[in-house]
């Protein structure tokens, strides 16, 4: 798999990355080690974790593959804090002190003294922004980060907290993490321009609009998955809109003229998107993520790209774009 250098620092990570936010919930150990596997086989090195994720067993599942198989040294660990564990519904503290508190237990569980990333996972509107970022900082400053960043930030949220560490002459902000896809180009409206801007590397989730993209909703969702949580507020939101509709249709015929899956060719069109540096897959077995994998041998013609840039367009008009 190709690498890519962040922007801020010389880290390099895998231009895919590597979700688990089911691991330890969905997704059993077995099945983790066999995507870590196929993954690590694959060349990727990027892996993408929370403290709530599996309610913080997701770390731990990490920590204990890389305690057996696998060195600290082979992956780029990315993880989250400002979201409580143990809470449904999930409640925010951003504060300072809570912030290091769950760092400290990310590293336990993880099994390591450092993180290669280290990001708030939303932004907390009962904690002042200084304030989280000054854990951030001392994150960086104990060396338990090597980078630091942000996720869910809508676009002034994003030019606050880099303009902050900019004047506070503090370590920068590296990434930003947020929702992108063919089936979710919101952040092109002000999310994107303040990351250009601030040399922020953009890390997209749900890069197949939770398995919408695949195509395997277009006729209706199974009786199963509606009762889900999956359905109630993704499938239901995403896969019965007319616009959707179109792009599916779209890609899918780009896949067949392609000889490619659309999860190929749509991970591919999000992969190589202005600052992006790597979509985060998430799967629920090894299957479903070498089918992932398999974007990495995937290249879209200018035409092709054009196509599906035309059919997935929002718009963008005042104050985004001013002629």
């Amino acid at each position: 798999m190709k690498q890519r250098t962040c922007t801020r620092g010389d880290v390099k990570v895998s231009r895919l990355g590597l979700g688990t936010a089911t691991w330890g919930a969905g997704t059993s150990d077995d099945d983790a080690a066999a995507q870590l596997r196929l993954f690590a086989d694959a060349g990727g090195t990027l892996l993408d974790t929370a403290n709530v994720y599996g309610n913080s067993e997701s770390e731990a599942v990490i920590g204990r593959l890389l305690a057996g198989t696998y060195s600290r040294g082979d992956f780029v660990l990315a993880t989250k804090a400002g979201l409580v564990p143990g809470r449904h519904p999930l409640r925010t503290d951003a504060s300072y002190a809570r912030m290091l508190s769950e760092l400290d237990n990310s590293l336990r569980r993880l099994g390591t003294d450092y993180v290669d990333l280290w990001q708030v996972h939303t932004w907390d509107r009962e904690v002042p922004i200084e304030d989280t970022l000054g854990a951030l900082d001392a994150a960086v400053s104990s060396g338990k980060a090597r980078m630091i960043g942000i996720c869910n930030f809508c676009g002034w949220q994003t030019a606050t907290a880099a303009t902050l560490q900019q004047l506070r002459g503090r370590p920068p902000l590296a990434t930003v993490e947020v929702e992108y896809s063919l089936a979710q180009r919101g952040i092109e409206r002000e999310v994107a321009p303040a990351a250009q801007q601030f040399g922020l590397d953009i890390l997209p989730w749900a890069p197949l609009g939770r398995g919408v993209l695949s195509g395997k909703y277009r006729d209706g969702v199974p009786e199963s998955r509606r009762d889900s949580t999956f359905f109630r507020w993704y499938v239901e939101r995403y896969a019965t809109s007319e616009r959707l509709g179109r792009v599916i249709g779209e890609l899918l015929a780009c896949a067949t003229e392609l000889g490619q899956t659309p999860v190929a060719v749509a991970l591919s069109w999000v992969r190589d998107r202005p600052g992006v540096l790597a979509p985060l897959v998430g799967a629920r077995s090894a299957g479903q993520l070498a089918d992932s994998l398999r974007s990495e041998d995937v290249e879209l013609p200018q035409e092709i790209r054009q196509r599906l840039d035309k059919i997935s367009a929002i718009p963008l008009s005042y104050p985004e774009r001013q002629t």
